[in-house]
């Protein structure tokens, strides 16, 4: 029985929602990991100072008593978004990063930036103040095949962003393509990719096995089997510019099995099983630490955790749904299954 001992690590993308699932899924994520980004996408979205502190409040709310976790807020980019109340936050430490979403580009981005002039000045005092952007990489036009939309932000949007504020700090969400990798590692030291357990698990045929299992839909989207290959060798190689971020995103069941699904995988259950698996089937379990505790602290100029926890390589089996108060129940990643890893709280 294989077993690893590393410090507490951290999800560097979560999606709490609000609410009664909100207080459903805090719990997950705060039992496994020490600090969480938070993303903004609420309805109505979180955009100013003021609303990332009422929601920080609401989340502490819901962590179970004795669980230490520290949630870190993000405002959501808009077209109109005041640049010195977003910098204020930052140096205030109440936010510690903002998120651009293309308007359409995922759930509750309807919001989201329709122009980079419009958002220009917002960049350029983030850039002075030192503050990190987190993007949604994907175009959003209609005559973009949604397995390209990564690739084409990459080249029509992220290129010339990096060129037009050199000193600005990105991170690319749930990067998904080779093409992502690859300008994450070109650009590391002010650039990071998050990686999310899905698409270091399957490739876009899973979306479609047995049938469609909206549970598996995601955006951005399952890729070719190629770029799940790219993937697993960026996350296990070590390289400092790749981290956890889970992007475990709550669903009501009714609404993913639904004629229009919504997108998103709820992984907080099961995401350190999931990691552990691809890290345990790439033979690098020695370089887990790196990519879920070090590198994303590092990034954003943190300390790491200093708690340590253990796993052990022991089978558990997971849960078919979490309920949810007066609303109904979400699937999670695994769910019904038996995975392969436990805390060793638990063996």
């Amino acid at each position: 029985m294989r077993s690893i001992t590393f410090r507490r690590p951290d999800d560097w993308h979560v999606h709490f929602r609000d609410g009664a699932a909100m207080r459903a899924v805090v719990p997950y994520t705060a039992r496994a990991f020490g600090r969480a980004i938070v993303m903004p996408n609420l309805t109505p979205p979180v955009t100013t100072t003021a609303m990332a502190a009422a929601y920080r409040d609401r989340i502490l709310a819901a962590v179970p008593e004795g669980v230490a976790f520290t949630p870190l807020m993000t405002a959501y980019l808009t077209d109109g978004t005041d640049a010195a109340d977003i910098v204020a936050g930052f140096r205030d430490g109440v936010l510690t990063a903002v998120k651009l979403y293309p308007a359409h580009a995922t759930t509750n981005s309807q919001f989201g930036v329709t122009s980079m002039t419009a958002v220009a000045p917002v960049l350029a005092a983030m850039e002075k103040a030192g503050m990190p952007l987190l993007v949604h990489g994907e175009v959003t036009r209609a005559d973009v095949d949604v397995f390209d939309r990564e690739a084409r932000f990459v080249e029509e949007v992220l290129e010339p962003m990096l060129e037009d504020f050199p000193a600005l700090k990105i991170v690319l969400e749930h990067v998904t393509t080779a093409e992502g990798v690859a300008i994450v590692r070109a650009n590391a030291g002010r650039m990071a990719g998050t990686i999310t357990p899905q698409h270091l698990l399957y490739d876009r045929n899973e979306i479609f096995r047995g049938g469609i299992r909206p549970h598996m839909y995601c955006l951005p989207i399952l890729k070719r089997s190629t770029h799940k290959v790219a993937l697993r060798a960026a996350a296990t190689s070590g390289e400092a510019a790749f981290f956890l971020g889970t992007d475990t995103a709550p669903h009501m069941r009714h609404l993913k099995e639904n004629a229009c699904g919504c997108a998103g995988v709820f992984s907080a259950p099961t995401a350190m099983e999931a990691y552990l698996k691809v890290f345990a089937d790439e033979n690098a379990l020695d370089r887990f630490e790196a990519f879920a505790s070090l590198n994303g602290p590092a990034f954003y100029g943190l300390a790491p955790n200093e708690e340590r926890v253990s796993w052990v390589e022991q089978p558990h089996p997971v849960p078919v749904a979490v309920p949810v108060e007066g609303e109904g129940e979400i699937v999670s990643l695994f769910a019904g299954e038996t995975v392969g890893w436990s805390p060793a709280a638990a063996a």
